[in-house]
């Protein structure tokens, strides 16, 4: 019996399957296929739960269901392709039916796809639907166009997720977080995916949330990113800090999510939502521009695309924010649905904004980050970090 609310297809998945490492010597005699830090995520995402419903990478069915509908092809609601991409010439090394063991970089034997199919994609095709361009600078294309033009589908299973001592505390499956809410009483539980550290802009609709429910699932994303984001060591540093000093810890856990970043702000959005879901989470929150990045997406698409869904069909609330600043007027955080006043008066940094200042060693104004976030930054960007 799952605790909290019901998983996205109503059972939360379980892919991982230590025996079947004790077949060593017969796992040695399978084709392999070395995965990528990306696809290494994807697939322990899908062992834990995170994708459920899914069991593995998409057929060819589910693919051109969630590209023309936003759905599985049996009407759930899905927005973005969990997909395993190979060259032609591998593809024709493989044998349908077969299974295929899954490595990391260094070979290590992590898994087992049983291989159901073969597909080729149009690559422009997926870019045009799933990121709405076909730009290679957009940094979700251009990975796209980097992998190979098949795609394997197939249940996964996972003998050892990837090693990892960094950040131990809060490597949280679905079941571990849904354990904690229940443990904690919570009954209305609110998500917030980030890939930036917090700053009081956050901090502001965060708390906003949370005087409507029970507790606050802080879930940064800590897979592959742009290589101009705050790295994720520092980032982390700046959660902990901001916690300690500032959040009622009784009502919040930290976890990570060990995604890569897609970038493909609507789509993203409905799908970070029914990831957090799986995690048990009843809420969402959704940003102005969620999981965008240049100007591909208009400011609020991602708030507009949830209309395409019943309520009931998502399962999960979300929650609509505006931008937030520190407003001099009004003397403390606001947004346009709330402060009357004009640009002038708001304080607002863009990302390469905050960067040129700790590069050139200026201080981050208190109005738009705490001090003790502000000092993490400036320290890793003295040491070079």
């Amino acid at each position: 019996m799952e605790v909290g609310i019901p998983p996205h297809g109503g059972r939360l998945v379980n892919r991982i399957q230590e025996e079947r490492a004790l077949e060593e010597r017969w796992i040695q005699t399978l084709p392999r296929i070395i995965l990528d830090a990306w696809t290494l995520a994807d697939v322990e995402l899908i062992a834990v739960g995170a994708y459920s419903p899914l069991e593995g990478f998409m057929g060819k069915d589910d693919y051109e269901s969630v590209l023309e509908r936003k759905r599985l092809a049996n009407g759930l609601p899905w927005t973005i392709p969990i997909t395993l991409a190979v060259t032609p010439t591998d593809a024709e090394k493989l044998g349908e039916r077969e299974p295929v063991v899954l490595t990391d970089q260094r070979g290590r034997a992590l898994g087992l796809l049983d291989l159901e199919q073969k597909y080729r994609v149009d690559k422009k095709r997926e870019a045009r639907l799933v990121f709405a361009t076909t730009d290679a600078a957009h940094p979700g294309v251009r990975r796209l166009y980097e992998t190979g033009d098949v795609y394997l589908a197939g249940k996964i299973c996972l003998f050892y997720r990837p090693q990892r001592s960094e950040y131990e505390p809060y490597w949280l499956n679905p079941a571990d977080a849904r354990r904690v809410f229940h443990q904690r009483g919570w009954r209305t539980i609110v998500g917030f995916q980030t890939r930036n550290p917090i700053h009081r802009a956050h901090e502001y609709i965060q708390k906003c949330a949370l005087e409507i429910v029970d507790g606050l699932f802080l879930h940064p994303l800590v897979g592959e990113t742009k290589s101009d984001d705050i790295p994720t060591p520092v980032r982390m540093r700046c959660y902990e800090v901001l916690l300690r000093h500032y959040y009622p810890l009784e009502r919040v856990v930290l976890g990570v999510y060990p995604a890569a970043m897609r970038y493909a702000g609507p789509r993203e959005a409905v799908f970070h939502a029914i990831v957090r879901k799986n995690y048990g989470c009843t809420h969402f929150i959704v940003g102005r521009d969620h999981a965008g990045v240049g100007k591909y997406y208009g400011s609020f698409d991602a708030h507009r695309i949830f209309e395409e869904f019943d309520p009931g069909e998502l399962g999960i609330t979300p929650l609509f924010f505006d931008n937030a600043f520190y407003c001099r007027r009004c003397g403390g955080m606001a947004s346009a649905k709330t402060c009357p006043h004009g640009a002038s008066d708001r304080l607002t940094l863009s990302g390469t904004e905050v960067r040129r200042r700790l590069r050139a060693g200026e201080p981050l104004p208190p109005e738009f980050t705490r001090p003790e976030v502000a000092e993490v930054l400036a320290q890793a960007f003295r040491e070079g970090g």
